[in-house]
């Protein structure tokens, strides 16, 4: 692994900026002990047991704080640390790290002390990327699936697997080398461990649908003409008076956003009316475009029309540009309707008729999935890793079915263990371990 390891004193704050209780902020390498005794009221801190002093500055109280000593290789990155527990005010917090900074740390990059944790071996590559996950979690449901991923339960899954290759391609080798003393495997054991891999890889991947609808979520667009009720189904989904809500026909101009947890993160999108006519200014016509592209990139489509009018051929031209999307036709303003079509889904954003019903049918309709049957979380760099040893795995397995020379069988086995050891890290390259942490933020 050509990867070069600077082991300066890094720094950053852990916690959001902004008025808190309480503002963490981190010291990690060797120089540790030796800034916080520069800048702290009590000296020779003792490893793993918490103290209660001031920040000092050119002799000036700057804040009273709760230090956090940590000895290598007893700590999250495998260096001495030091986190300093200080009030969390804005001003409070960035004085102390500039009072760091000038006693010989520096900035740490984004991810950097995750990234020495890996590079310590206090994480293998999926637990650094676990982390990330947690931190960036949209719904209670995927952080937990994550913490799942930093406890070791994928990388543990990996190692299996590479053992079991590993184990068979150290047979065909001695088989090879030591052909006098080592027989070759039978071709019956090699095909049978081959198979038992692949299920296991099958197994993980079978989770790559959910495990990506957990992470990015889903987005459901609201669409349809102006003035039946869009904005009044997006406020009453969010629970607050988000959109602005009038008789005026194009009163939603730009498109609004909002995340819903339902298990999944829902993007819900609240699009303006889509209509034609000379009454349609320059500005509602940029906003119906927007509603039409929403609908396009939507994974589900709400189509409303107005139940009191019943469906004109103004709201046949909307649901036409989205017949292939998969989308929910509902009838708003179910309160107003003189009469009522058989096999129509009715609303009313007002008396609350229909909307448990709706909700309901755009869980059922979003996702055909089971979110506690998805065993594995992983993200695309993973699955890609996977697919890929699983190719590799293929071909050797179709090799030992025709009888093929076990030396070239070898060499796919090969290449499956290094697509095995991209997941936890054991192989890994500079590119790809920067573009890995730089999604991480400052601090972690």
């Amino acid at each position: 692994m050509n990867i070069i390891q600077e082991f300066d004193t890094i720094t950053a704050i852990a916690t959001p900026i902004g008025t808190g209780g309480v503002g963490v902020i981190r010291i990690s390498g060797d120089k540790s002990f030796e800034i916080i005794d520069k800048i702290y009221s009590k000296h020779n801190l003792e490893a793993g047991k918490i103290s209660h002093g001031w920040i000092i500055d050119n002799n000036k109280k700057i804040d009273e704080v709760i230090i956090l000593p940590f000895k290598n290789p007893n700590s999250y990155t495998g260096e001495d640390v030091i986190e300093i527990h200080c009030h969390g005010g804005i001003n409070v917090v960035r004085n102390i790290l500039d009072i760091i900074l000038k006693n010989g740390a520096r900035m740490a990059e984004r991810g950097e002390f995750t990234k020495r944790a890996f590079l310590n071996k206090k994480l293998d590559l999926s637990q650094a990327e676990a982390v990330a996950d947690i931190i960036h979690a949209k719904t209670k449901d995927f952080a937990k699936h994550s913490a799942k991923n930093l406890s070791g339960v994928l990388g543990a899954k990996i190692k299996e697997i590479r053992d079991d290759i590993f184990n068979v391609l150290s047979k065909i080798i001695a088989g090879i080398d030591f052909p006098e003393d080592v027989a070759e495997p039978e071709y019956e054991y090699i095909i049978e461990e081959f198979e038992k891999s692949i299920s296991k890889i099958d197994n993980i991947l079978a989770g790559a649908n959910s495990s990506n609808i957990m992470r990015q979520g889903i987005k459901i667009a609201i669409v349809g003409k102006p003035n039946v009720g869009k904005s009044s189904l997006f406020n009453t989904l969010l629970n607050v008076e988000r959109a602005i809500v009038t008789d005026i026909a194009g009163t939603t101009r730009d498109v609004l956003t909002e995340t819903l947890d339902w298990d999944v993160a829902i993007t819900l999108i609240d699009t303006a009316g889509i209509r034609d006519g000379e009454e349609v200014g320059k500005v509602e016509e940029i906003g119906i475009e927007f509603s039409k592209q929403s609908a396009d990139e939507a994974d589900l489509v709400l189509f409303l029309y107005d139940a009191s009018r019943g469906m004109n051929e103004d709201d046949k031209v909307i649901l036409e540009l989205i017949k292939d999307k998969n989308h929910i036709i509902i009838a708003n303003k179910a309160d107003l309707a003189e009469k009522r079509e058989i096999d129509t889904f009715y609303l009313s954003t007002v008396t609350k008729e229909g909307l448990d019903e709706l909700k309901t049918k755009i869980k059922q309709t979003a996702y055909n999935f089971s979110l506690e049957d998805t065993e594995f979380v992983t993200n695309n760099r993973q699955q890609d890793c996977l697919t890929k040893c699983r190719e590799s795995l293929l071909q050797a397995l179709n090799a030992a079915k025709i009888n093929e020379l076990q030396d070239l069988i070898s060499i796919d086995l090969k290449s499956a263990l290094l697509y095995l050891d991209e997941i936890t890290g054991e192989v890994i390259t500079d590119d790809i371990l920067n573009n890995i942490f730089d999604h991480f933020c400052i601090g972690k």
